[in-house]
């Protein structure tokens, strides 16, 4: 018998279907079925060759203007053509008139379209604005660049890499093509990027003929000294600190690669950036900032690999702010962590410490409900001749430690992971709002937190924990750092309010996150 996607006649068929069935809700559900029987057959290419031959031109300048798979932009052509057929029109003649480039780019959207993904992807949308926390009360107000303190402010953010949007245009079914074109997003990121001028920002997503071409060229007439690190394997994109340099100097810059030969478990191209800062000030002011920004792996049932990411940045944080006297410089640590809060992975980081032995892998970074898979994870967490210890320290690895030193220290008999650093986060996670959880990245699929900016706390007791103030009472105790302000985030329901992202508005699909701290200069305390 011979199939329907291989025997039916377009333009017959999309004529009596129109005529039989007067309904636009029957004719937009029967529309994806015929795009989905008409992409199975010979179809696609045949209208291809008869319609298209003499638009080779066209064709470039549309891959130049909308940087999508052609086959995704081919195949909107046909939903869009079909969706517009009347009645007066013959559908093979409507067909070639809506293969026009220039006459499809300036036609208004329909508005008397049923289909609400396409009227709300194409209504304009107001911004939702976000608030200012503010802590300065607690710490005290601020005097940036004067006596005891110097007053920063860093940005994290995941510009989202043009390459990745094309090979996930998937997850952004929701947005209108115009919006997702890179020059119209690079102007809202640098634009973003601008006015909020922060000291610090750390990027994620950072492709790197874009950051040659334009972002670094652009962050550098703003006042920027920028450091970039591309990843090692075939994706075009890495990690970039930025800073300004009438607030900091660079002391060191030190890339991180994940990616060890002969190591099974470290065998994907993700990287770190860690660099060693020294604040600008008249005097008074002798410490230094190290500031570190990864983006881990993404594959939620490979926990194994994202701890032991963690555990190289961590090691290689721990060796860069080292002092000389053996203490520790206050850290920043940001990125896309691609963990959920209270996740194990995140709890590692908050307490500097995991209990992981039997921790099901899919459930280290917490960003699936149900986890896939039955894997767990066994002691040690990664092998001995990576040069790391399980305290996440740079070791020797031709020396012959035993087995428990291997497996690091035990928390009631069970092998656990260590660090040093004194972390916690400048977000609560939890909008004080409406009490909904926070999100930092959204698209077709979800929507949830994943990006971090972590900081060494002066005292552990200022650690936002679910929505709670820092202590007055801690305000001068210990070397570390202060939170004195944050730009609230936003919950889901605020995101619905605005097409989700990426929007006209907000160019990616994270959200930066942005936050003002204070060093304090112990010397000057002390004296």
């Amino acid at each position: 018998m011979t199939s329907f996607s291989s025997s039916f006649h377009l333009p017959r068929h999309t004529f009596l279907w129109r005529n039989r069935y007067r309904s636009n809700l029957l004719w937009t559900q029967f529309c994806p079925f015929l795009l989905n029987r008409c992409c199975r057959s010979d179809f696609v290419q045949k209208v291809t060759r008869a319609s298209w031959r003499h638009q080779h031109t066209v064709n470039d300048k549309l891959a130049l203007r909308f940087p999508l798979d052609f086959s995704c932009v081919r195949s909107y052509y046909l939903a869009r053509t079909l969706l517009s057929i009347s009645d007066e029109d013959r559908p093979a003649k409507r067909l070639r008139k809506s293969l026009n480039h220039r006459q499809w780019c300036q036609k208004k959207p329909s508005s008397n379209t049923n289909s609400p993904s396409r009227k709300t992807s194409q209504s304009p949308l107001s911004e939702v604005e976000r608030q200012w926390e503010d802590f300065s009360h607690i710490s005290g107000r601020c005097q940036s660049l004067k006596g005891r303190f110097f007053d920063f402010s860093v940005m994290s953010y995941n510009i989202l890499s043009q390459k990745l949007l094309q090979d996930n245009a998937h997850l952004y079914k929701h947005c209108s093509l115009p919006i997702l074109d890179w020059n119209y997003r690079y102007t809202n990121i640098i634009k973003e990027i601008q006015r909020h001028n922060s000291d610090i920002v750390c990027l994620q997503e950072v492709q790197e003929d874009h950051y040659e071409t334009q972002i670094k060229p652009s962050l550098e007439s703003l006042g920027y000294h920028c450091e970039y690190k591309k990843r090692t394997g075939k994706k075009p994109d890495g990690c970039a600190v930025v800073f300004k340099q009438d607030s900091f100097s660079l002391v060191s810059c030190h890339p991180v690669e994940y990616f060890k030969p002969g190591i099974p478990l470290l065998d994907r191209d993700n990287v770190g950036l860690v660099l060693l800062l020294q604040p600008k000030v008249e005097k008074g002011i002798t410490n230094h900032l190290c500031v570190a920004n990864t983006h881990l792996l993404y594959n939620p049932r490979r926990g194994d690999i994202k701890l032991a990411q963690l555990g190289l940045l961590l090691a290689e944080i721990s060796h860069v702010a080292k002092q000389s006297d053996g203490t520790t410089c206050p850290v920043i640590l940001c990125g896309d962590f691609n963990s959920a809060p209270w996740s194990p992975l995140y709890h590692f980081i908050r307490e500097s410490k995991l209990e992981y032995h039997g921790i099901p892998m899919g459930k280290v970074s917490g960003q699936d409900d149900i986890p896939k898979g039955q894997r767990i994870l066994s002691a040690p967490l990664w092998p001995q001749h990576l040069g790391i210890s399980q305290q996440c320290q740079y070791e020797d690895p031709t020396s012959n430690g035993d087995i428990r030193n291997c497996e690091g220290s035990r928390i009631n008999g069970r092998p656990c992971i260590e660090h040093c650093l004194n972390l916690t986060s400048a977000y609560s996670h939890h909008s004080s709002k409406r009490g909904q959880p926070e999100i930092t990245t959204c698209h077709s699929k979800r929507a949830m937190t994943v990006d971090y900016i972590f900081y060494s706390a002066a005292s552990r007791d200022t650690s936002l924990k679910s929505g709670t103030q820092p202590q007055e009472s801690n305000v001068l105790s210990g070397e570390g750092l202060h939170l004195l302000t944050r730009l609230a985030l936003f919950d889901e329901t605020d995101l619905h309010a605005v097409n989700g992202l990426p929007n006209a508005n907000n160019s990616s699909d994270h959200l930066p996150l942005l936050a003002c701290f204070r060093l304090h200069n112990l010397q000057t305390a002390a004296t």
